[in-house]
């Protein structure tokens, strides 16, 4: 008898354990989670520098502001389309004319403007 109550005492020892455990992991995960989400609004794009659409690689025309891998992929479609019929001239000579590639819009070339060089 004193047996099975040294064990139920241990039992309940052991579940309060696991649930205290539990509980902490669960809060160390909404403190981790948070942290993660506040500091992906602070995320800013840093490039070396200006990029030319006309020779940017799809890796560094992805990394602009809101254009995204879809849009960095219809750049460079585009401008491999324009390659032999342009006579020797860049397919985009000015802001204007990124806004010839599908997905991109005045808004999309004003957020990027910044980080363009045409040359």
């Amino acid at each position: 008898m004193i047996d099975n109550m040294k064990h139920a005492g241990q039992n309940r020892i052991q579940s309060f354990a696991f649930v205290i455990s539990v509980c902490l992991a669960v809060c160390f995960a909404f403190v981790f989670i948070s942290n993660i989400e506040r500091n992906l609004g602070q995320c800013e794009v840093e490039l070396e520098g200006r990029i030319n659409p006309n020779d940017a690689p799809v890796e560094s025309l992805v990394r602009l502001p809101g254009l995204g891998t879809e849009r960095a992929g219809a750049i460079i479609i585009y401008r491999q389309n324009l390659d032999g019929k342009n006579a020797g001239k860049p397919a985009f000579q000015n802001f204007d004319d990124l806004q010839k590639v599908q997905g991109i819009g005045p808004k999309t070339v004003q957020n990027i403007r910044q980080w363009l060089k045409y040359e």
